[in-house]
């Protein structure tokens, strides 16, 4: 399914690779299509850390209830994606990159790299800044 504008399988795009513990949070329902993979074998147990955290969400009040509760889940070297509508999907929405990248600031979390996970949806990738990391 040719799911960006890159060309770039998004399973690359996003950075997940084989071995790598994920956890999804509210991921529409043709998430494993868009991969191209079956991702079910790496999914997280109740209790495990993650290496891969992709969250999406639909309203700037789900921001920081999400983030807090990955930041439980998380490790030091933990990637977190954060999606949300693009206004070019037509999705009457509150959120936009600035209210993740300012809940991630000021939560200890930067973004790195933005891109397009489907023609709906953007998004930004988290990380714990090097110097705080173990």
């Amino acid at each position: 399914m040719d799911v960006g504008y890159s060309g770039t399988p998004l399973i690359d795009k996003l950075g997940i690779k084989s071995g790598m513990k994920l956890l999804l949070v509210q991921q529409p329902e043709p998430y494993y299509d868009w991969m191209g993979n079956d991702l079910s074998g790496q999914l997280c147990g109740k209790n495990d850390l993650a290496d891969f955290i992709h969250v999406f969400i639909v309203s700037a009040k789900e921001m920081l209830p999400t983030l807090l509760a990955a930041k439980k889940r998380m490790h030091d070297k933990t990637i977190i994606w954060y999606s949300w509508y693009k206004k070019s999907a037509g999705m009457n929405t509150d959120v936009h990159e600035d209210v993740i990248r300012n809940t991630a600031l000021q939560n200890g979390l930067v973004d790195v790299k933005v891109c397009a996970v489907t023609q709906q949806w953007s998004g930004l990738k988290l990380v714990v800044p090097l110097a705080n990391r173990k």
